[in-house]
């Protein structure tokens, strides 16, 4: 029962009850002196009869009135009080004292929106604990992923400051290496410096009409022509009497789908690499799947490979190199856009990487 209805009901309780009482009083006390005891309703009996139902109706008044209130009292205090406690053991930091209640009056809704606030603190205190822990290994992973490149490049410097570089082809292999390895830090200084700016929106974003199936079209006959060389293949799967007209940054767009394949070819050791692109059109959105045929990624692994500097490689000194950071750019990217980004893998049967694009009409 809400609050408003036991003050009103309390209200007219504390004037029926009397009520009802003095009527009470009247006949029983009545009947008492002057039907059981013979009394003279006329003379000091009725006087004593008026005496005792003023004492009566007194002691009924002040009863009535004071059970009625200290029962509306009772039940609006008590929970101030369990809230009043509660709110000083938040506030002391312990975000576990739960004020959960079944109560289905307006302090009972009280209740329960604090203590769906104490479970928002502490999702936000658990959020902020996971954020600094990350933050942590970020800040681990960037110092690792900088530094190797750097003690490489300073060791073949090194080398052939100290004469070990002593014939033209050896110098010439030392300079490449050198080379290839700045190019490597810049890469990684690229997507770091791209994630950072995407973690705190501060890349535009310019959505247009994009036609799925011209934009890969025109993508798959690029990276068929590149695979040639390593006898490998790109094709692209979808029909083409369905709609694939979605709203994206053409830009962007590119960019996941290329870091995608990047990614899939770094750790494709097959001889002969195949990548497949289907496309399909449902009601609301458009579904791509990028599948390649490399070699699976373990299970345990796939809930992760989003995550900034993440590698199935624990040793993170794969020769396959990379930054770790281009499936974290992928799903933040495909976010932006209000899609999602999944994964696939099967070891030894490939590994499909799936998002959804928000659909319009031609």
């Amino acid at each position: 029962m809400s609050i408003k209805k036991r003050l009103l009901l309390s209200n007219i309780g504390m004037i029926v009850l009397p009520i009802v009482g003095f009527l009470l009083v009247e006949m029983i006390l009545g009947y008492v002196m002057f039907v059981m005891f013979n009394g003279d309703p006329q003379g000091a009996d009725l006087q004593l009869f008026f005496s005792l139902r003023f004492i009566s109706i007194v002691l009924i008044v002040v009863l009535t009135n004071g059970l009625l209130t200290y029962y509306v009292s009772r039940s609006i205090i008590k929970p101030i009080k369990e809230l009043s406690h509660s709110a000083r053991k938040i506030s002391e930091g312990n975000l576990e004292y739960s004020v959960a209640t079944d109560r289905k009056d307006e302090l009972g809704a009280l209740s329960n929106t604090f203590e769906e606030m104490r479970i928002s603190l502490k999702q936000a205190k658990a959020d902020q604990a996971r954020y600094e822990r990350n933050r942590q290994e970020l800040m681990a992973s960037i110092s690792h992923d900088l530094s190797t490149p750097l003690t490489s490049i300073k060791g073949y410097v090194k080398g052939i400051q100290d004469g070990v570089a002593n014939t033209p082809d050896k110098l010439e292999r030392y300079m490449d290496i050198i080379y290839k390895t700045a190019n490597d830090m810049e890469s990684l200084i690229d997507n770091l410096f791209r994630y950072s700016k995407l973690d705190i929106e501060q890349i535009p974003f310019t959505f247009e009409k994009v036609d799925l199936y011209s934009f890969f079209a025109d993508f798959i006959d690029e990276l068929d022509f590149e695979l040639e060389k390593e006898e490998g293949t790109a094709a692209l799967q979808a029909d083409p009497k369905d709609s694939y007209i979605v709203e994206a940054d053409r830009e962007q767009l590119r960019r996941v789908v290329t870091n995608i394949v990047q990614n899939s070819l770094k750790y494709m050791k097959r001889e002969h690499k195949k990548i497949r692109v289907r496309l399909k059109s449902e009601a609301q959105q458009v579904k791509v799947e990028i599948k390649d045929n490399g070699s699976g990624i373990p299970q345990e692994d796939i809930p992760h490979i989003f995550e900034s500097f993440y590698r199935t490689d624990a040793s993170r000194n794969s020769s396959t190199g990379g930054s770790g950071l281009g499936l974290a750019i992928v799903k933040k990217i495909i976010e932006e856009h209000c899609g999602k980004v999944w994964a696939e893998s099967e070891q030894g049967q490939g590994t499909s990487i799936y998002f959804t694009l928000k659909k319009v009409s031609s």
